[in-house]
């Protein structure tokens, strides 16, 4: 004997499934990469393991470092929070990395409170004067910058590649980026 809504739930789940499918197998959108970065990047944590950047963070990080290198960039704001059990702030740590790598302290700037990419543009932004160039991955892209502009930032995006692999990731990103499109920044 089935239990009521069983086949319902079964129905809900299958299709589930296929829009993840279908999600994956599509391609996502591309946002293309500035070829002239603004004055100020905002980087976007990424996480960071005890002091230390993530591969994904530090990806991000070198790629910002790069941008100031050329002398295009006279800002650089890092942003992002402490997670759970962590000692230090994303913004902290990224903010550390480039100083190490000759960024000098009155070019940097740390926004170390927000645990979501909506929090990271909202409390970065009084450290942002002007339009500024979002430094992400090409799979947040899309979504970050959606973000941005519907929080009233003027920007653009400089994104990192993010290479084969990462399917569970990208599909975050799509779906995120759906519900987004479907609630709105206010409800996210």
């Amino acid at each position: 004997m089935r239990s009521p809504g069983g086949t319902g739930s079964a129905f809900l789940a299958l299709m589930l499934a296929a829009l993840a499918g279908v999600l994956l197998l599509l391609p996502g959108p591309r946002v293309p990469s500035a070829l002239h970065p603004h004055a100020t990047l905002l980087v976007l944590g990424a996480a960071q393991y005890n002091g230390h950047p993530s591969p994904a963070f530090r990806q991000r990080l070198d790629h910002a470092l790069a941008l100031y290198r050329s002398g295009q960039v006279q800002r650089v704001v890092v942003s992002g929070g402490v997670g759970h059990g962590d000692r230090y702030s994303e913004g902290q740590v990224g903010l550390q990395y480039l100083r190490q790598r000759g960024v000098p302290g009155s070019a940097l700037q740390a926004e170390t409170h927000s645990r979501t990419t909506l929090e990271n543009l909202r409390l970065s932004r009084p450290l942002l004067h002007g339009p500024v160039t979002l430094v992400t991955d090409e799979a947040h892209a899309a979504r970050a910058l959606a973000l941005a502009h519907a929080t009233g930032l003027q920007a653009n995006v400089s994104s990192v590649p993010l290479g084969a692999g990462h399917l569970r990731y990208r599909l975050r990103e799509r779906l995120a980026l759906t519900a987004y499109s479907v609630l709105g920044a206010a409800r996210l």
